[in-house]
């Protein structure tokens, strides 16, 4: 059996940070004291490639930085990278210890009315300047991430999923924007949902997109809720897959005061990645049925631009979203093999 390094799968890994900042290295779990040196440099020297011949299917490795005295360690999870993946890895390292942010809460005023929203921004995002990030939109932002918020007193816990994700190299760091009702149910029904959904897509994205390094375009933007919120959110991403590129519909409560279940059958559909869900009994189990059965009449092929999952026993409540949020994460977010990575570097802002 041949045991050579060149009958090994290599595994390419591109580190993404501030040019002149210090020279980078990586280490890893083959000998965590002895550094690998990059194969190649950009020109601007914000990019460092380096190459690995690891002896097994993957690789757990971490970034050091060279500058001023000792090299530093990358603050953070040790990255993971594999060698099936038909794709280089792209990794965004900070060195400063710094975990994720929830900005204070935004007032947003427009011609459609006034909506609040808190932003989720990853660890690392203040020092590594080199990273753009995909963006979430949710719904009922109040629910999410402060339990003394939350109308019942328990939160989704979004922060620590995303941190769990992270840890395990699972999704790309992504940017989540918790938008608040300003009345929930004109909102999300159909009576109300136009001046809501102009909000989002005339205020809201531009306001996001100048104020955070977000990943623009329909491919990098998915929009998400629960119950009422995970109608309007399917209904968004259906008037303007321009502007979101995927939705979530947690427990959906399709047919209520809604046309979704007529209009996914008339026109064109969009091209838009959906993922739906429900509990059994009692949570909006058979109109997701329904419309996951509408939407498969409408073209959307199942595993891969549409996906469906029923959890028996799971209650129409705040906790069970929270428990299973990290599944439509994961499908809009995650490291597809296939696929080159959605991280992208840029030139450092003035």
């Amino acid at each position: 059996m041949q045991n050579t390094l060149e009958a090994r799968t290599s595994v390419r890994i591109r580190v993404h940070y501030p040019a002149n900042q210090g020279k980078i290295t990586l280490r890893t779990d083959a000998d965590w004291d002895q550094d690998v040196q990059p194969i190649g440099v950009s020109d601007e020297g914000r990019s460092h490639t380096f190459e690995l011949f690891p002896d097994s299917p993957f690789v757990y490795y971490k970034a050091l930085l060279h500058a001023e005295g000792e090299p530093r360690w990358s603050a953070g999870p040790n990255r993971l990278a594999t060698s099936g993946a038909a794709r280089d890895h792209d990794s965004f390292p900070y060195f400063q210890p710094s975990g994720a942010q929830l900005t204070p809460l935004e007032e947003l005023s427009s011609e459609h009315g006034t909506w609040s929203i808190r932003a989720f921004l990853p660890p690392g995002y203040d020092e590594n300047t080199c990273h753009r990030y995909p963006v979430l939109y949710m719904q009922d932002g109040h629910n999410l991430f402060h339990p003394e918020e939350s109308a019942v007193g328990q939160e989704w816990d979004v922060q620590d999923t995303l941190h769990q994700l992270d840890i395990m190299t699972s999704i790309e760091q992504v940017i989540v924007i918790g938008v608040y009702p300003s009345d929930r149910m004109r909102d999300y029904t159909q009576a109300g949902g136009g001046a809501y959904r102009q909000f989002l897509v005339e205020t809201l994205v531009p306001h996001v997109n100048a104020t955070y390094r977000t990943l623009e375009g329909p491919e990098h933007t998915a929009i998400l809720g629960s119950s009422l919120g995970a109608v309007a959110a399917l209904d968004c991403a259906w008037s303007h897959p321009e502007h979101f590129g995927m939705a979530g519909c947690l427990s959906g409560t399709f047919g209520y005061d809604d046309t979704l279940a007529t209009r996914v059958l008339e026109g064109p559909r969009p091209e838009l990645r959906i993922y739906l869900d429900s509990g059994w009994p009692r949570d909006n189990f058979e109109v997701t049925r329904d419309m996951r059965a509408r939407l498969v009449r409408a073209g959307f092929v199942e595993g891969i631009d549409l996906v469906y999952h029923a959890f028996p026993g799971a209650r129409h409540s705040e906790a069970d979203w929270g428990d299973r949020v990290h599944l439509p994460l994961q499908y809009f977010f995650g490291h597809r093999p296939e696929a080159r990575s959605h991280a992208g570097a840029f030139d450092d802002p003035a």
